[in-house]
């Protein structure tokens, strides 16, 4: 795998920010074929940290429905996969720049 298809975006919400403060660990969604080994090499070379540790999971896909004027429609939102990066003491990554 390339590296910009081992990387998707990382994730920002109020639980991967508590990580990021308690333990220097970074959430991103990754390609479901990413095993750790891409995952850590992407992150060292897109932001230029030293990864410690890398933990993976895959979140299952939820079905979801909906009623409109044209009936029930259902469908389901696809899995994917989530990544957990831990780097250095001292380093850290900053997901704001870009913006």
């Amino acid at each position: 795998m390339k590296l910009s298809e081992v990387l998707i975006k990382p994730i920002v919400t109020e639980k991967s920010n508590k990580l990021t403060d308690k333990s220097r660990t970074y959430a991103f969604k990754v390609g479901r074929k990413a095993n750790k080994l891409e995952i850590k090499k992407a992150v060292e070379g897109f932001y230029s940290v030293t990864v410690v540790d890398v933990n993976t999971s895959v979140v299952p896909g939820k079905a979801k429905s909906r009623f409109t004027k044209a009936g029930f429609i259902s469908g389901v939102k696809p899995a994917y996969k989530k990544a957990y990066v831990t780097v250095a003491e001292g380093e850290t990554i900053d997901l704001y720049a870009n913006i």
